[in-house]
Parts: structure tokens; C-alpha cells; sequence
């Protein structure tokens, strides 16, 4: 016989304290010093993430609910398939600022820090505003729509930091040095203090994730409207993005079809939102055709590598 428990403010306190136990065994034991992240320990660290986000799922599945558990697995998939399209920013962005693989890490740990406090209140504000105007659902469906048709056709750009409004206004406000300083985000020069490119770089991962975030929070929406369920599964999917970073850092022009994928799972959720009013889509039946899509858009992307590596 299975004991359902409620989700009580202690149990928030409870998954809050997890998370900063581990941010603080992160950056405080085992990435101490800085240093070139491997593969193997980045897919150690990988592995330890996605089976603490498994056991987590077991216990929502066995104390709170079959469907709280389903609702998870699924909001969990597709935040961790949609962060993989942060990845390429991220690589794009340390190639451009020459950032050594040894800093990385710490970069990506203040970045993702910050992501998690933008996620909560965007959650917190989505689900605010769908119980209390329940038609803004269909607004966030139609913007998914949108967004996914845009994503299948839209051409990679490169970047141009320089180019971004906060970082044009930071450095109005603060002069930044034109070298990197170790793994230090701000230096004393001649008794003055200046950010440095790490810092900048920094700016623009924040900055990156807040537009990613108009993604995945309304994509989440759609599949549960349960704050805790919602919060825990991003926080479990953006703890395992850094090592699935270095994991995956030197695979991600292989996965060309993968942007397709993700396009796909835009849409199929905005199409579920938009018919939410009068038709109930199954979780599983979710579950399974996300499951489907990021499986197919994976293997075409191997399957038909040269025609991929020609796609825009």
C-alpha cells in the first residue's frame, strides 16, 4: 500500500537545503581548485545527477502520486533536452573569450546558480498567473507554436557579445580589463576596481538563460501546474547541465537534428495547451511522444551524420 504524503512547506525546506548542500559539496570540495574538467569525471558527475533526479522521480512517484511522478519525468525530459541547445551558447561564447577549460567550470556554476533564482520566480509567477487567468494558457501555447516553427527554420547566427544591451550598460557602469585575470571576476588596478571578460562572460550566460527560460517554463506549464513539481524538475535538469557540458562539449556538432527535435516538442506542447480546455492529454501519452521525438531527431542525426553537418 502506497502512503501519498503533501507537499508541505517543510518539504520545500527540506529540497531547498538539498540543492545547497550539493552547490556547496560542488564548488567548495570537489571542484575546489580550478581545473580542466575530463570526460570521465565529467561523466561520473553526469551519472550522479540524472540517478539523484531518478530517485528523486521514485520518491514523488511512491509518496505523492503516480501522476506527480509521470508529471516529473516528463517536465524533467524537456527541460534537459531543451538546456542542450545552451550548450552550443556556451561553447561558442567560451571559444570567443578564450576562456580556458579550467575556468569554465566556475563560470557555469555562477551562471547556473543565478538561472536557478530566475527559474523559481518565473515559475512562481507562470503558475500565479495561469490559476488566476486561466486563458493565459493559450496565449503561452500559441507563443510555443510560434517558437518551434521558428526554431525549424531559423539559421545560426553568430554571436556578437558586444552587442548585448546589458553588457553595453555594464560596462558604462563598470570598466572591464581587456585580459583574463585567472579565474578572478574582478581585479584591483591602481587602487580601482574593474570586472573582467570572465565577468562578461558571466553576464551573458545570465542573460542567455533568461531568454531560454521564455521557452522552457510555458513548455513545463503545459505538462503540470504543481509549483513544487515544476521547480524540482528544472533544478534537477540545470544541476546536471555543467557536467553534461563537459561531457558532451566536444559531441554537440554530431547532434545536428537535434534542434529539429526540440522545434517538434515546442509545438506538440503548445498544441497541448491550446486544446487543454476541452481535451486532457494523457501524461503517459506525453512522456511517450517526447520520448519518441528527441529518440529520432538523436539517432537521424547519427544515422545521417553528412547530410547533417550540411544543415544550417
Amino acid at each position: 500500500m502506497l502512503l501519498f504524503i503533501e507537499i508541505t512547506p517543510l518539504v520545500w525546506v527540506g529540497f531547498i537545503a538539498f540543492v545547497i548542500l550539493m552547490l556547496a559539496l560542488d564548488l567548495g570540495v570537489f571542484h575546489r581548485k580550478s581545473h580542466d574538467v575530463s570526460i570521465r569525471e565529467a561523466l561520473i558527475w553526469s551519472a550522479v545527477w540524472i540517478s539523484l533526479a531518478l530517485v528523486f522521480n521514485y520518491g514523488i512517484y511512491h509518496f505523492v502520486g503516480h501522476e506527480k511522478g509521470l508529471e516529473f519525468l516528463t517536465g524533467y525530459l524537456i527541460e534537459k533536452a531543451l538546456s542542450v541547445d545552451n550548450l552550443f551558447v556556451f561553447i561558442m561564447l567560451f571559444s570567443m573569450f578564450g576562456v580556458e577549460p579550467k575556468y569554465q567550470h566556475k563560470v557555469l556554476f555562477w551562471g547556473i546558480l543565478g538561472a536557478l533564482i530566475m527559474r523559481a520566480v518565473f515559475i512562481f509567477a507562470g503558475v500565479a498567473l495561469i490559476n488566476r487567468f486561466h486563458w493565459i494558457i493559450y496565449i503561452f501555447g500559441a507563443f510555443l507554436i510560434y517558437t518551434g516553427f521558428k526554431m525549424m527554420v531559423h539559421k545560426e547566427e553568430s554571436l556578437h557579445p558586444e552587442q548585448n544591451p546589458l553588457v553595453k550598460l555594464f560596462k558604462k557602469l563598470m570598466p572591464v580589463t581587456n585580459e583574463m585575470h585567472g579565474d578572478r571576476f574582478f581585479v584591483k588596478i591602481n587602487h580601482k576596481t574593474f570586472a573582467t571578460p570572465l565577468f562578461v562572460v558571466l553576464i551573458i550566460i545570465e542573460f542567455t538563460d533568461l531568454i531560454f527560460a521564455t521557452d522552457s517554463i510555458p513548455a513545463i506549464l503545459a505538462i503540470s501546474h504543481d509549483p513544487f513539481i515544476i521547480f524540482s524538475s528544472n533544478v534537477f535538469a540545470i544541476l546536471g547541465l555543467r557536467a553534461l557540458y563537459f561531457a558532451l562539449a566536444g559531441l554537440t556538432k554530431y547532434f545536428a537534428y537535434l534542434k529539429y527535435g526540440l522545434a517538434v516538442i515546442l509545438v506538440f506542447v503548445g498544441v497541448k495547451m491550446g486544446i487543454s480546455g476541452f481535451y486532457h492529454f494523457p501524461i503517459v501519452a506525453s512522456l511517450l511522444v517526447i520520448l519518441a521525438i528527441l529518440l529520432v531527431s538523436v539517432l537521424a542525426s547519427f544515422v545521417f551524420p553528412k547530410k547533417a553537418d550540411n544543415l544550417p
